[in-house]
């Protein structure tokens, strides 16, 4: 690819994101968006603000930037809990490596790549960006001890820093654990495949098998019911309370009586009536009246509560019964992060989902290599124009040339990635996920395998057959195969990286499908309500995202340190955009306690390997055996260092120490509190939880001031003595220091649509994130 139509795709990226980032600076300021850019903010309050115009509301301002800079990351844990601070962790580890790859690639590899042969350089804007890699190098060249020892370099900083992180995140971990005290899910054990008898209900067996084998540690346990119509049509009643509580009391119609067409009688009609409390709208019911179970509606799963944290570590790890099928036993997740619908999944039934839902994906991702074999032939046309020759017309057009080579290719591959995060999450949801964040995990990683297998392999061995290069023989020939095919995808990396990294980074900001619905219910519907849906935030697809450009980064450093200034500008972005909207839009509600950081580790490790056998095959190619000698020894180092992390760190993020659990149960003995907590596990894992209930919860998320505007958001800071700024701001730390067990409202019990329609902010935000 010409170093021309590589600036043409960059200008056009650059253009896209200037433009995107000026309009959301503007149209954050309107009152009639902050559904859309403030939702995490309006969640627990429903604020806005009714200044119907001042002038800077229609000018772009930066000041969204400097307030995503200066959040510390404390205030991120207490926002946002431990997932995003182990993500933007991720981001900031990229910066910081690629920082350094980039000064010594940029500095010392590119200079020698470029003069790497004799011979007479054009203009920059008319090179072919081969000569930037380390093709350009001659057989037999002493200068690359250079790329051998910028890759001891690179891969001594990487370790150091991902041993840094792997030890804080670890800690933080720890701290997830002992810091969430009141946590029912650590009293609690999810039980499946309780056996069937015929003289007696699936309760009445696990209570029966529970108080003979742990007398001294059971309590009681909750049956899952098969949750059909019936708690549909409850969700749906849900739904239709939420929005009926907002009507102002004065314009309830009264019911007046008319004659039934049928019978005669009196007929209740116009409309229906408010009540005045919302808990007399279930009082005097039970939650078996009103959830309608019956025997018959059991399922061979429950929730089982012991008395201590540590009697229900025990009881997950341990085997039940001689057959590994039954009595199968995990510690339960969170209430909120609970999925519901696959408890009624019959466990016998989980292996042959999974090994369903993994042949899905490889079919998947081999249909997949029919856009991207087109991808990769439109970027190879001059090749083409041999075989095909009509296209010669198209490339005498400079212009037309460079953005068919250079811009269309990678955004083509964007679009078709558009459908590939729905289809994994729906392969996760199959495969039986007990809770949202393993699903959401499961997801995680396969949308990694399908990235980083259709971006990078299936585009180098496409590439390799449109070149004609020869594709791998043997598995001794595959690191000459990718040293040869890598370089010649540079530039095709480096153009995804602007449309996939870049420019997508000014989508996410701008969250256009959500505006867009935003307008359609206030323009076409003439909905005046500032209704919305609360997000979660998408690391099903960021992170992946992240760890294809750290892959894309390390392969490239030694063979083609080009594309490493523009992947350093896409991590600053990154850092800044991900935290705003981790700030302002997202919400947390359920978390997997930074369970997604060993992927990141695995994945970095695999990459820094993959990067160490492309030079050893380049090294091969181009008869340095000092440098070849010199990478073995690398890639045993580096296997060494990540077998040594696997075992000091990655267990603390699989189970739960013994030691903590034990001492968080003697403190709770001690300071009297196990026995409030005993009587709140059997509600809070009610599969269909009343609507009094969800309003208690909501009533103490928090005390809204009354008839107070929001103030301008361009201009709030967490300024000392300012206190409205610090509660829309959440920067207000939790004066006693104790956290608490929901760390935001829609963490508890919020359901996932809020109608804000009152005008008004929470009095102390951070007291339910802290």
């Amino acid at each position: 690819m010409e170093i021309s139509a590589l600036l043409t795709s960059a200008g056009i990226n650059i253009s896209i994101c200037i433009v995107l980032l000026s309009l959301y600076s503007v149209l954050r300021k309107q009152p009639a968006n902050y559904c859309v850019y403030f939702g995490r903010r309006l969640v627990c309050g429903g604020a806005r603000r009714y200044d119907p115009f001042w002038y800077e509301r229609f000018v772009p301002s930066p000041s969204w930037l400097v307030k995503a800079w200066e959040t510390s990351e404390d205030e991120l844990l207490a926002a946002a809990g431990l997932d995003a601070v182990v993500f933007l962790r991720m981001v900031i580890f990229s910066i910081r490596i690629f920082f350094i790859t980039a000064v010594v690639c940029i500095a010392f590899v590119l200079p020698v790549n470029y003069y790497g042969q004799p011979k007479m350089h054009k203009e920059i804007h008319l090179e072919s960006s081969e000569v930037f890699t380390i093709e350009n190098l001659k057989e037999g060249s002493k200068w690359l001890w250079v790329h051998c020892l910028a890759l001891y370099i690179i891969t001594s900083a990487a370790c150091l820093l991902l041993y840094s992180d792997y030890k804080t995140i670890a800690k933080m971990r720890l701290g997830h654990i002992t810091g969430s005290a009141s946590k029912p899910s650590q009293f609690t054990v999810l039980i499946r495949a309780i056996p069937w008898s015929p003289d007696q209900s699936y309760s009445d067996t696990l209570s029966k098998y529970f108080t003979n084998y742990y007398s001294s540690s059971y309590m009681s346990h909750q049956m899952v019911y098969h949750n059909g119509i019936i708690q549909r049509l409850l969700l749906d009643a849900e739904r239709m309370c939420q929005s009926l509580k907002h009507v102002a009391p004065e314009i309830n119609c009264k019911p007046s009586l008319t004659p039934c067409t049928f019978c005669g009688g009196p007929t209740a009609t116009n409309s229906f009536h408010i009540l005045s409390n919302e808990g007399d709208s279930v009082k005097g019911m039970e939650l078996g009246e009103l959830s309608m179970t019956t025997p018959e509606q059991e399922r061979p799963a429950a929730f089982v509560f012991f008395k201590t944290r540590y009697d229900a570590l025990v009881v997950s790890e341990v085997l039940q019964s001689s057959n590994p099928m039954l009595w199968v036993t995990d510690l339960a997740p969170e209430p909120h992060d609970v999925y519901w619908r696959n408890l009624n999944i019959p466990y016998r039934q989980l292996w042959i989902r999974r090994i369903a839902t993994l042949v899905g994906a490889v079919a998947f991702m081999f249909v997949f290599l029919i856009p991207v074999t087109f991808i990769q032939g439109l970027t190879q046309l001059q090749q083409l124009s041999h075989a095909f020759p009509f296209l010669r017309g198209i490339l005498k057009e400079k212009f037309i040339n460079q953005v068919i080579t250079g811009y269309l290719p990678s955004v083509i591959l964007i679009l078709f990635f558009y459908a590939v995060p729905p289809l994994m999450m729906y392969f996760s949801t199959l495969e039986g996920s007990i809770a949202r964040s393993i699903r959401k995990k499961s997801a995680c990683i396969k949308v990694l395998y399908f990235t980083i297998w259709n971006v990078f392999f299936v585009n180098i061995l496409s590439g390799s057959v449109i070149r004609q290069l020869n594709v791998f023989s043997s598995v001794r020939d595959i690191p000459a195969q990718l040293a040869r095919a890598v370089p010649t995808q540079a530039g095709f990396f480096t153009t995804y990286c602007f449309t996939s990294g870049w420019a997508s980074l000014a989508c996410e900001i701008m969250q256009p499908m959500a505006l867009i619905w935003n307008l359609v219910a206030k323009a076409i519907s003439k909905n005046k309500d500032e209704s919305y849906e609360t997000l979660r935030f998408p690391y099903h697809t960021e992170i992946p995202r992240l760890l294809l450009f750290g892959l894309l980064g390390f392969t490239n450093s030694v063979i083609a340190p080009l594309i490493l200034p523009f992947l350093l500008i896409y991590f600053f972005l990154a850092y800044l955009v991900y935290k705003n909207q981790i700030l302002n839009v997202y919400i947390t509600k359920y978390e997997s306690g930074g369970q997604y950081w060993p992927i990141f580790h695995n994945t970095t490790i695999f990459s820094l390997i993959l990067t160490q056998i492309i030079a050893l095959g380049f090294f091969g190619l181009k008869l340095s055996t000092v440098a070849s000698g010199f990478t073995i020894p690398l890639i045993l180092l580096t296997l060494l260092f990540s077998e040594y992390c696997r075992h000091r760190f990655a267990p603390i993020f699989h189970k739960h120490p013994a030691q903590v659990l034990i001492d968080m149960d003697r403190a709770d003995e001690m300071a009297g509190k196990m026995e409030d907590l005993h009587k709140k596990l059997h509600s809070v894992y009610s599969q269909i939880p009343l609507h009094s209930q969800k309003s208690s919860s909501k009533g103490e998320c928090s005390t809204p001031f009354a008839n107070q505007e929001l103030p301008d958001p361009e201009k709030l800071k967490p300024e000392e003595g300012d206190a409205i700024a610090k509660e829309l701001w959440g920067y207000q730390g939790n004066e006693s220091g104790q956290e608490q067990e929901d760390k935001s409202c829609p963490g508890g019990s919020t359901p996932e649509h809020r109608t804000p329609k009152d005008g008004r902010i929470p009095q102390t935000e951070l007291e339910h994130f802290h």
